[in-house]
């Protein structure tokens, strides 16, 4: 088939049909009639929901392959058998009382643009594949995107096996098994694709505030988890006197109004978030004796970061000192800002103009797979809007007219890169980099 003949729109209601009933596996359902998703990682929801997109994999004829810390990859075969496989993909865990499209929206769009090429007889010239990543969020297993980032070397695989759910306590390796998605392919991959991308929903108000249907995503903001436990004396709220206090829930409440007076010192692009509080004991007239909580720090310069974590650390010592607690910090998560490929961007804009639709170049406020394979391949993203910004809310929603609109642009890059053989040298996995000691 000639590549004037290859279709240039996928077919919009068999993707929304596949969106809506995948959000109904861990369906969560609002007081107002919100429709979301509770599909923590490597839970019977997940197990249920990779079934049924394997299914679908499996109905195209897909080769499906698993690997060792459960990453899923459906590939349709190329006329080249010895080409790096152009990849596409994303996650379909959630947070606890998440939204229907994100991560799934990247999952599906991709399988979408292989049964669209499929159906109008279009054969590949470098393979297609639909990635399927571990534990993306990080709700139940820290850190986020662990999946992807142990695909491309950057966490040992006895490591992430042995990550204990935040939760329960239990052993990432031994849900794995017990779902039945501890794979035998090799976990990192010896080789990297050809290149990727990854649709995804803007997740933030950008988009639809200038009236804009496509995101052409150049980097993702650098991303500092830490919990911190802070240890104090339990005491009886009524006879103890506010000057023989150590009162650990102050400490918390010290520290969270200074990373959000942060935000406002440093203005730009960093934002701060005190996402977990755990008191105990959590009674109302009782001097608690311990607080954990998490604060979670992003900014698209690493050196700003940096400082960022730097102030907060010397609070904590200094409200520890005046408080009389004691204050453990524990990352749980550190990346790096990732600035994506600039011909990879380029394709994503030049495509999406070409449909026709506006477009905006944006930095990504929240972390993807995507910045995981930018490390061993050429990577981008395509953005499509979010209603009233909302994301990791049940209430999350994009129309169908603007997933369309993000599938056919993902479709035209895939095309540009698998069809008409769009040049970029091949890669390989050589260097594995570690963090450095006690992150991700």
């Amino acid at each position: 088939m000639t590549t004037s003949s290859v279709p240039v729109s996928v077919d919009r209601d068999r993707l929304w049909g596949r969106i809506e009933a995948l959000g109904e596996i861990g369906a969560v359902h609002g007081p107002s009639g919100e429709r979301g998703s509770a599909r923590l990682a490597l839970t019977d929801a997940d197990r249920d929901g990779r079934d049924l997109v394997v299914s679908w994999m499996r109905d195209l004829g897909l080769d499906v392959g698993v690997d060792a810390v459960g990453n899923v990859f459906a590939t349709l075969p190329g006329s080249r058998e010895d080409a790096a496989a152009v990849m596409t993909g994303s996650h379909i865990d959630t947070v606890r009382t998440g939204g229907r499209f994100d991560g799934v929206l990247g999952v599906l769009a991709g399988l979408e643009v292989i049964e669209t090429l499929m159906a109008a007889g279009v054969t590949p010239h470098r393979p297609i594949t639909v990635a399927v990543f571990t534990d993306e969020e990080g709700a139940r297993f820290p850190p986020d995107m662990l999946g992807s980032l142990v695909y491309v070397g950057g966490m040992p695989l006895e490591t992430a096996l042995d990550v204990r759910s935040v939760d329960d306590g239990a052993r990432l390796g031994d849900e794995l098994t017990r779902i039945g998605y501890a794979g035998p392919l090799p976990c990192p991959a010896a080789t990297s694709p050809h290149c990727f991308v990854e649709l995804h929903v803007e997740q933030g108000p950008v988009l639809e505030d200038s009236d804009t249907t496509i995101g052409v995503v150049e980097s993702v903001q650098g991303i500092s988890w830490t919990e911190l436990t802070i240890t104090g004396r339990s005491a009886h709220a009524g006879t103890t006197p506010m000057r023989l206090r150590r009162d650990p829930a102050y400490a918390a409440a010290v520290i969270t109004t200074f990373v959000r007076d942060l935000t406002r010192r440093f203005g730009g692009a960093q934002v701060a978030t005190v996402g977990r509080i755990d008191v105990h004991p959590n009674l109302v007239n009782v001097v608690p004796s311990t607080v954990t909580m998490t604060v979670d720090l992003r900014n698209t310069d690493d050196r700003v970061l940096l400082d960022a974590e730097r102030r907060l650390a010397e609070l904590c010592d200094q409200i520890a000192a005046d408080e009389g607690v004691t204050i453990e910090r524990r990352s749980l998560a550190r990346f790096e800002p990732v600035e994506f490929d600039q011909d990879m961007v380029e394709c994503v804009e030049r495509n999406a103009r070409s449909l026709g639709h506006s477009t905006v170049r944006l930095p990504s406020g929240a972390g993807h797979d995507a910045q995981m394979l930018a490390r061993v391949c050429p990577a981008s993203m395509i953005f499509v809007p979010s209603a009233d910004g909302l994301s990791h809310n049940i209430a999350e929603y994009t129309a169908p007219e603007l997933i369309g609109a993000g599938a056919d642009v993902l479709l035209a890059v895939i095309t540009e890169h698998a069809v008409t053989d769009h040049t970029i040298p091949d890669h390989t996995i050589t260097d594995h980099t570690i963090p450095r000691e006690g992150t991700p």
